[in-house]
């Protein structure tokens, strides 16, 4: 009697897997017992490779990054590099002043010069500058980017600006962000108080 279940069970098993053949009479089906043996030599193997590759390929680039860098000039390069440089841009700056006497000599490029360049995009981004008649192109996360390298800026030359360079990037950076604020707040506020149009035929 206690040998009459283990038979039984034996012949569930027996017909599950002839119900099986029946509905799919295929070569492939008859691994299917062994799927539990095959599915994780298949899968695993492969979940395992492919992290692998990931992995080696990532800190391959990560080790990568330093030596791809081309080698610091040296000093004598830089000098070098440096007269050129400013030899072409003379040059350039005499043909435009042959085309044009009344334009005079440019001044040198200082430190208000990187800020205000970075103001006015800022402002342009928000849409400043724009025609009478036009509506404005707002780039809000382009603006976004550029104050922030405007903090960046300030926190990297921390210490290193006289009164007058860092009064002025504190004042540019004060008058992007208060602007940045109008600007999200009107947006953010159109996108919320927007009320919804009236349903047709009711007043």
């Amino acid at each position: 009697m206690s040998d009459t279940p283990k038979f039984e069970v034996i012949d569930r098993r027996k017909m599950k897997a002839e119900e099986e053949k029946e509905h799919a009479q295929t070569p492939a089906h008859e691994a299917a017992p062994s799927e539990p043996h095959a599915g994780p030599r298949l899968v695993v193997p492969e979940p395992e490779a492919e992290p692998a590759e990931k992995k080696s390929a990532a800190s391959g680039s990560e080790g990568e990054q330093l030596p791809e860098l081309p080698p610091a000039p040296t000093a004598e390069e830089s000098r070098q590099q440096k007269i050129a440089y400013d030899a072409a841009a003379q040059r350039l700056e005499d043909l435009v002043r042959a085309q044009n006497p009344s334009v005079g000599a440019q001044p040198p490029v200082g430190f208000e010069h990187l800020v205000q360049q970075l103001y006015l995009s800022a402002m342009i981004q928000m849409g400043a500058g724009t025609q009478e008649g036009q509506r404005p192109r707002v780039d809000i996360m382009g603006a976004r980017q550029t104050i922030d390298l405007l903090s960046v800026l300030a926190e990297k030359s921390k210490g290193n600006l006289n009164a007058l360079e860092d009064r002025t990037l504190q004042t540019v950076l004060f008058e992007v962000r208060m602007a940045f604020l109008e600007l999200t707040n009107m947006i953010t506020m159109q996108g919320v108080q927007a009320p919804p149009p009236p349903p047709p035929g009711k007043r």
